[in-house]
C-alpha cells in the first residue's frame, strides 16, 4: 500500500469513526443507567436533519451543531420517559427509530420539496479547505471541531461515569435499581439525565454525518446506530474501548471508499464487511456468555 493510500485510509477512518463513536457514547450513557437503547439509529438520523435545517436557516454550522445536539437529547429524553412509564425499552427504541425514518422524510418534503435529500450546507470548513493535497485533508480531518469534540466526549464520559458523584449514581441505578432507590436515589430522574446526555452526544454524530455529506440524505444513518450498539457491547460499556471498537468498524467502512475502484464483486464484499463483522462479533459474545458458568 502506497503512502498516500495509507494516509487516505487513515483519514477516512478518523472521519467515519466520529458518528460511530458518538452513537456508542450515547449507548454507554443509556446502558450504564439501566436503559437498553436501540434508538441510537433514530438519534443519528433525526439529529442529522436538525443540523442541516438550522444551518440552512441561520447560515451557521455552530447553530446547526447545537440543533443536532438538542434533537438527539430530545429523542433520548423521550426514550427515557417512555421507559419510565413502563414501556418496554425495545418497543420504545423501535418506535423512535420508525418515527425518525418517517418523520425525516415527511419534513424533507414539507420543507424542501424532496423526500430524498436537502439543499447543500457547508458544514465546518477547515483552514485548508479547497486543497486536494493528502496532507491538507489529513490535517483538516484531525482538527475538525467534530473530531475534537468526539475525542473530548470520550474522555469526559469516562471521567464522569467513573470519578464523579453523578456517574457513580448513574451506574448504581443501572446495576441495581432497587438498591439504588432504597438508598434514596431518584432512579427515573437519573435515567432521564443519562439517556438525555447520551442522546445529545449521539446528536454530534448526526451532525458529523450531515456536514460530511454537506446535506441531509434520507436514511443516511445507514445502520451506524446498530453497529455502534455492537461496539458498546464489545467494549463492556467502557468509553475508551468503545471508541477503539468504533475505529475498527470505521476502518472496514473506510475501505469501501478507498478501494472503490476494485471490481464490482470485490466492492460488494468490502461494503458488507462492517455488517458482517458486527454479526460475527455479536455471535462470538453471545456464545461466550452462553458458555460462561
Amino acid at each position: 500500500m502506497s503512502g498516500n493510500l495509507a494516509l487516505t485510509l487513515a483519514t477516512e477512518t478518523v472521519r467515519m469513526t466520529v458518528p460511530y463513536a458518538c452513537a456508542a457514547l450515547g449507548g454507554i450513557w443509556s446502558e450504564r443507567s439501566g436503559v437498553v437503547n436501540i434508538a441510537l439509529e433514530g438519534m443519528l438520523l433525526a439529529s442529522a436533519l436538525g443540523a442541516v435545517v438550522l444551518q440552512l436557516a441561520t447560515g451557521s454550522a455552530v447553530v446547526g451543531l447545537l440543533g443536532a445536539v438538542l434533537v438527539g437529547g430530545a429523542i433520548g429524553a423521550a426514550h427515557a420517559w417512555f421507559v419510565g412509564r413502563k414501556v418496554d425499552a425495545i418497543v420504545s427504541g423501535i418506535a423512535l427509530n420508525l418515527i425518525a425514518v418517517g418523520g425525516t422524510r415527511f419534513l424533507l418534503r414539507a420543507m424542501y420539496g424532496s423526500s430524498s435529500n436537502s439543499p447543500g450546507v457547508a458544514g465546518f470548513r477547515g483552514a485548508l479547505a479547497g486543497s486536494t493535497a493528502v496532507g491538507a485533508v489529513v490535517v483538516d480531518t484531525v482538527i475538525n471541531p467534530l473530531t475534537l469534540l468526539t475525542i473530548l466526549s470520550v474522555g469526559v464520559t469516562a471521567f464522569v461515569l467513573r470519578r464523579t458523584r453523578l456517574g457513580i449514581q448513574v451506574r448504581a441505578a443501572g446495576e441495581d435499581a432497587t438498591s439504588a432507590a432504597s438508598l434514596g436515589l431518584d432512579v427515573p430522574r437519573l435515567r432521564l439525565v443519562a439517556v438525555t446526555v447520551g442522546g445529545a452526544i449521539a446528536g454530534v454524530g448526526g451532525a458529523a454525518l450531515a456536514f460530511d455529506q454537506h446535506q441531509f440524505q434520507s436514511g443516511m444513518s445507514g445502520g451506524r446506530g446498530f453497529i455502534a450498539l455492537a461496539a458498546v457491547i464489545v467494549s463492556g460499556w467502557r468509553p475508551g474501548r468503545a471508541g477503539l471498537a468504533c475505529a475498527a468498524f470505521a476502518l472496514l467502512d473506510a475501505a469501501q471508499i478507498v478501494f472503490q475502484g476494485q471490481s464490482r464483486a470485490s466492492h460488494d464484499v468490502i461494503t458488507a464487511l462492517p455488517y458482517v463483522a458486527t454479526l460475527v462479533t455479536l455471535a462470538a459474545i453471545g456464545r461466550r456468555r452462553h458458555a460462561a458458568p
